[in-house]
């Protein structure tokens, strides 16, 4: 079982240009990073829970019925009668999406340390955590508090995933990162991040500052130029992406996130010593995995991650 941990909350995508300026047409999706990966490891047909606090309001109800739905465990969830967070999402001419959030008080932002479950199933082999959740309290200190309760027993997952239109302070995420960082197996971030909390660096010299502190796989995504990863073990490998029409990149990042822990899983490679061993064939063939099932993601409006059978893969026995 996958559980992954923080935001929850609505996307928000403003309709064309009204008649009427007094009016706005809105269409919404159930988002938020980690919630999107639960989701692609849910329809990768691997048991997934979700642990946040959610709200009774309307969007909240709406999240708890698509996590429902979708077949995400709901038994960590924490109820609230504070608001639900709410992304307002532009679009760029390629589809890159531009968000404006709705985030102060809100439900997912409000987690307490003396919140995170003192105990978890056994059954539980991996933690996911990402983005705003990790650098605003006190959810941030519920999560660190999290992982490092965990991290001896559990395998964990990292992608700082950064909004710095929520936190504008680069040096808070910096802060974050360093101190997660030496608790994550897998540490996952786009060139965009990068280019955010590491201006002008290499990425070969990121990744090998997270390898030396502490991660057994770091792996930084390029767009439509693939991904470059790195192990403990020294192993380097870059793969390139696939040529589609884009729609939108919205859960790109997320579904190539759970495309690699749901393939570490069902190759029995899931702990930090065996995804520190990985040699040249299979860190390719993983990285390879994952951005075919993001680039199915780009192909769709919104957050709409692949199924096993969009990958072609059989039903999990």
């Amino acid at each position: 079982m996958f559980l992954s941990c923080g935001d929850a909350l609505f996307d928000l995508f403003a309709g064309g240009e009204d008649a009427d300026i007094a009016s706005i047409a809105l269409s919404g999706r159930v988002g938020g990073s980690p919630l999107n990966v639960a989701l692609g490891l849910a329809r990768l047909g691997h048991k997934a829970g979700f642990f946040t606090k959610i709200s009774g309001d309307p969007f909240g109800r709406r999240i708890r019925g698509f996590m429902e739905r979708e077949g995400i465990d709901t038994r960590f969830l924490i109820d609230t009668d504070r608001n639900t967070t709410l992304a307002m999402v532009s679009l760029s001419g390629a589809g890159t999406p531009q968000y404006n959030f709705y985030i102060d008080g809100t439900a997912d932002r409000s987690i307490e340390p003396s919140e995170v479950p003192a105990e978890f199933p056994a059954e539980l082999a991996a933690i996911h955590l990402a983005s705003y959740s990790t650098v605003t309290e006190p959810t941030a200190s519920a999560l660190a508090k999290l992982v490092a309760q965990e991290h001896g027993r559990r395998f964990i997952s990292y992608d700082p995933n950064i909004r710095a239109s929520i936190e504008p302070d680069l040096d808070i995420w910096r802060s974050r990162i360093g101190a997660t960082i030496p608790f994550a197996s897998l540490v996952k971030a786009s060139e965009e991040d990068l280019e955010q909390v590491q201006p002008g660096r290499a990425v070969e010299t990121v990744l090998a500052d997270w390898i030396s502190a502490g991660a057994s796989l770091a792996v930084v995504t390029l767009g439509e130029n693939g991904a470059l990863a790195l192990t403990r073990g020294g192993v380097s490998v870059r793969v390139p992406g696939q040529a589609i029409a884009v729609a939108d990149t919205v859960g790109a990042g997320d579904t190539f996130q759970a495309s690699l822990l749901a393939k570490l899983y069902e190759d029995g490679r899931l702990s930090a010593s065996n995804v520190a061993a990985l040699d040249e064939t299979a860190l390719t063939e993983l990285l390879q995995f994952a951005v075919r099932a993001a680039a199915i993601t780009c192909s769709r409006r919104g957050a709409d991650l692949p199924r096993r059978a969009d990958l072609g893969l059989p039903p999990l026995a």
